[in-house]
């Protein structure tokens, strides 16, 4: 049972069946660098700015409820982590809106021009961050100082031109169920996360498949991911990636 938070008193709302209620959800990107004692305190008070940030935002666009990772899983709970982990792909799926917080985008200039600050955001580079854009029916991009850039849909031909993703993905005309596993794995190539579990983890929701989480099992993540893509899907093209 996912946890969310109260846009108007902060306070967490736990939610039994999240595809009957309206929420926001949260897509960002924190720096990766191995952090000292001043780095995690100023992070903090970053994660406080944040999240008060966006509850504002969503509460003047009407929502009561948002879900942000950053404060709505306790990843110290090896069970709710899991559960995270497996379930986060049909969180955003089911969201009313996904808002995009892009803390390295400072301005509103065109994100389609060739030198967009837009263009070059880390966020676009990040595992987790692949089917946060995906799997959300709106996708709303927004600078670090909370203004509108645009949504996944406006943007769908500079989206695909940054990520490879195909348009008729961005634009919601087609089903991942309508792309190959081998295209779907391309997509991911070039993303990095933190942890290199995580680059099986976070595309569990991408295939529809399901794993138990094991922080620490390394590289051996990727081996069981394609190993229950393979059990789960009738489709030969994950040999040609592999």
């Amino acid at each position: 049972m996912p946890r969310f938070l109260n846009t108007s008193t902060g306070e967490f709302v736990w939610i039994v069946d999240p595809s009957k209620e309206r929420y926001a959800i949260l897509s960002h990107t924190w720096g990766d660098k191995e952090q000292t004692y001043d780095d995690i305190r100023d992070l903090q008070t970053s994660v406080e700015k944040l999240i008060k940030g966006i509850c504002e935002f969503a509460r003047n666009a009407g929502y009561t409820l948002i879900w942000i990772d950053a404060c709505c899983i306790d990843k110290s709970n090896s069970a709710e982590l899991s559960e995270a982990i497996n379930s986060m792909y049909e969180w955003y799926r089911q969201a009313d809106v996904c808002y995009v917080y892009l803390t390295d985008v400072h301005d509103v200039v065109d994100p389609a021009l060739p030198d967009s600050s837009f263009r070059r955001s880390r966020w676009h580079t990040r595992g987790w961050t692949l089917q946060e854009l995906i799997a959300p029916e709106h996708v709303v991009f927004l600078t670090r100082g909370w203004r509108f850039l645009g949504t996944r849909v406006g943007l769908a031909s500079t989206l695909r031109e940054i990520t490879g993703i195909d348009f008729n993905i961005l634009t919601g005309v087609a089903g991942l169920d309508d792309i190959s596993v081998a295209r779907r794995m391309s997509w991911a190539a070039r993303r990095k996360t933190s942890r290199v579990e995580d680059r099986a983890y976070s595309l569990l929701g991408i295939f529809g498949v399901h794993i138990s989480p094991i922080y620490g099992e390394n590289g051996n993540a990727f081996v069981r991911l394609q190993e229950e893509i393979i059990r789960t899907i009738p489709d030969q093209s994950i040999f040609a990636w592999g």
